[in-house]
């Protein structure tokens, strides 16, 4: 049994206006890139250990 908590609607003007809101996002991010599967992979990743280093690190050096 799936309940949905959220019940909303948006006329055509505001999509309009968001769907506008996104394009113009677009256009001032560029620098944004998409990653592939094997790019995100490849990332190092941050556990509880590590994570608690870099930001004592990152405090020292400030």
């Amino acid at each position: 049994m799936s309940m949905s908590p959220i019940s909303a609607t948006l006329n055509s003007k505001d999509r309009e206006t968001v769907m506008a809101a996104i394009v113009t996002i677009k256009e001032k991010l560029q620098f944004l890139i998409d990653l592939t599967a094997d790019d995100r992979k490849a990332l190092p990743k941050m556990g509880d250990k590590s994570r608690a280093f870099v930001s004592k690190a990152l405090e020292l050096a400030t």
